[in-house]
Parts: structure tokens; sequence; C-alpha cells
């Protein structure tokens, strides 16, 4: 794979190439720890009326241009508070057309680990328990996602040196001549109060 982003997240200043969409009140780049730390507002969310009706797309999204057949990769450290807290990896077109993947809080069972696919304004959702242990670096897990044309890959891993499990192959439907989007993004559906660490993010094709 050839690298064209590799954001450790250890300056003063985010790459260039980041941009937020939606950005969020209180998010920080800690320098000493290596780590860009997010608190997500209140009642964010990216969803499209499927069972719910209602449509959100407040969620904040961190994101640069992806390349054809773009690579994206990214380790999360996540202390939740409230139900469906989630941070993750997302591929956009538009607010009708994108990818998320994530782990969503559940309080009171385990968490999930799922993938969002978004067509023609309709959102879907698959899920399967969180499968890592807890642990002083709350929820932490490490996200792949590999674009190949309009199909999208879904992986995960402990960190980033596997072993990658595949949980989801997907296929998306742009407008014609829509540029993709990727990055990070992190919603709190219910309330304030959640943290989400990013350790690093790369973004590559290969």
């Amino acid at each position: 794979m050839e690298l064209l982003l590799n954001e450790t997240f250890n300056r003063d200043a985010l790459d260039p190439r980041l941009t937020w969409l939606h950005s969020p009140s209180k998010w920080q780049l800690d320098r000493g720890r290596s780590r860009l730390v997010i608190e997500p507002d209140s009642q964010t969310d990216f969803w499209q009326r499927t069972h719910y009706g209602f449509r959100r797309d407040t969620g904040h999204f961190l994101y640069c241009t992806a390349p054809e057949n773009a690579i994206v990769t990214a380790q999360f450290h996540c202390f939740a508070a409230h139900q469906y807290d989630q941070a993750g990896l997302m591929i956009r077109f538009s607010e009708d057309c994108w990818l998320k993947t994530s782990v969503e809080f559940e309080p009171d069972s385990a968490s999930q680990l799922g993938a969002v696919v978004t067509n023609n304004g309709y959102s879907d959702w698959s899920q399967q328990d969180f499968p890592y242990p807890t642990g002083p670096d709350g929820l932490s897990y490490c996200l792949r996602v590999r674009l190949q044309g309009l199909d999208v890959l879904v992986e995960h891993t402990r960190d980033e040196h596997g072993p990658w499990r595949l949980m989801r192959v997907a296929r998306l439907h742009p407008s014609a001549g829509v540029a993709a989007l990727c990055g990070i993004y992190a919603c709190s559906p219910q309330a304030a109060g959640f943290r989400a660490e990013v350790e690093f993010i790369t973004v590559g094709f290969g």
C-alpha cells in the first residue's frame, strides 16, 4: 500500500488536507500522547429515514478526499457515557450516500460493532457484539475500510497489528461525478459526555 496521509496527531495542527464537516465544540490535539481528542456535541448523528423515520446529518466528520481504491485505517479509544455513543470511520459521497463503521456503546449489554450503509437517502444497519475486552483505554479497536471502485470492505481488529476480520461488504450508489471523502467520525445521539481518542489515521491506496 502507498500512503498518502499518515496523521499521528503529534503536531500543533492537523494535516492541512484534513477538514471538519460539523466541527465539534470540543476537540483538541494531545501532542504528548499523540492523540486527537473529540467530545461530540449532544444529539449528533448520521442516519437517514429507515425504520426510525427521522433524518440526521449532524455528526462530526474529519475528512480528506479519498483516492481511487482508498484504504483508510484508524485506531480508537472510546470513553462512552450514553447509549449509542460512537466513533469510527466514514466514506461519504453526499448526505444521501455514505458508509460509517464504529462501535456503538450499550450501557446494559454488549456494545455493538457495526456498519451503516446509506444509499438513495435510506440507511441500513448491521451489527455484532464487540469482541474485545474493555481496559484502561476504554473501548479500544482498530478499523479499516477498503474502497474498491464503489464496493466497500469493512474490517476490524484489536490494534493495527491484526489479525484483521471482515465484518461487511457493501456497495455505494453515488450520483455520477461525485468525489468520495474519507476519514474519522464521532457522534453522541443522546447527550454530551462522550470522549473519543484517535491514535492515528492513515489513508493510502493499493
